[in-house]
């Protein structure tokens, strides 16, 4: 008797993103209008996302810093609305503890940070008190100055032993173990394939540090290193590459822009990964 596959719960979650910015590096401005982020997201759900991550300030190489107040008008009432018509669990990508105040308590249910809770002296604090999921990234630097002549010893374990600390740190703040994620940081701070492949090859390094993984390779700048340049909206079949290496090294989640053509794939692999059980 054939198994129904649809029937089964995806092993590897599908996170979509929803950008409320002028300027992301792949679909800044598109979402801007908040009637056009809640389509889009609605969009997402319908596409088979496990989870939105809503944005309201762009972190590509050279973005301009957003005040707390724009970030919280852009994002808040994107997450009310959609608390008021879906469960999906919905992540808010920002790395100042205001913003993620106010986004869970309008029903967020986790604080995706760049910064890895290490942008003010309170976000451990306040991560705890939340009592939320976190994500904790790593990046070299950050976003205005990022791409700079990145330079790592070991970028994979340099990477590793930064998030490793950056969890212990967050357990010491009282956040709960459960509660952490870790995100390699593709992209951020690190050069297109100098350093993003060699942390793509090895990612399982970081799964077994213990956390779930979230990665985001979505439309990213080293794919385009591997094809001539291909500008964002051209890169889905590596986008779909580089996602599925995560799934192959245990990756708990993969944070995308293309919802339904990732949610194909990686069912599909895990279709294929069932069958040779």
């Amino acid at each position: 008797m054939t198994a129904n596959f649809d029937d089964r719960p995806p092993v590897v979650q599908v996170m979509g993103i929803v950008n409320v910015t002028p300027d992301s590096f792949s679909d800044g401005g598109r979402f801007f209008d908040a009637a056009a982020a809640l389509a889009q997201a609605r969009r997402l759900i319908a596409d088979g996302a496990d989870w939105l991550d809503i944005g309201g300030e762009s972190t590509r190489p050279g973005a301009q810093p957003v005040s707390a107040g724009d970030e919280i008008a852009r994002v808040v009432p994107l997450v009310r609305a959609l608390r008021a018509e879906s469960a999906i669990p919905i992540s808010v990508d920002t790395m100042k503890p205001a913003v993620a105040r106010a986004a869970v308590e309008a029903g967020a249910t986790m604080w995706n940070d760049v910064t890895a809770l290490g942008h003010t002296p309170e976000s451990l604090a306040t991560a705890a008190e939340l009592g939320c999921d976190v994500v904790l990234m790593h990046m070299q630097g950050e976003p205005q100055t990022m791409q700079h002549e990145p330079a790592y010893d070991d970028v994979l374990a340099e990477v590793a032993a930064f998030l490793q600390a950056r969890a212990e740190a967050a357990i010491a703040a009282g956040v709960a173990r459960e509660r952490i994620w870790l995100d390699p940081g593709i992209g951020f701070g690190k050069h297109s394939t100098r350093h993003n492949l060699p942390l793509m090859a090895h990612l399982e390094r970081i799964v077994d540090l213990g956390f779930p993984v979230l990665l985001g390779v979505s439309r990213k700048r080293f794919i385009a290193a591997l094809d001539g340049d291909a500008p964002a909206d051209q890169r889905l079949g590596g986008s779909l590459a580089a996602a599925l290496c995560g799934v192959a090294a245990g990756v708990a989640a993969v944070r995308v822009h293309d919802v339904r053509e990732t949610v194909q794939a990686v069912r599909v692999w895990e279709a294929i990964a069932a069958a040779r059980a």
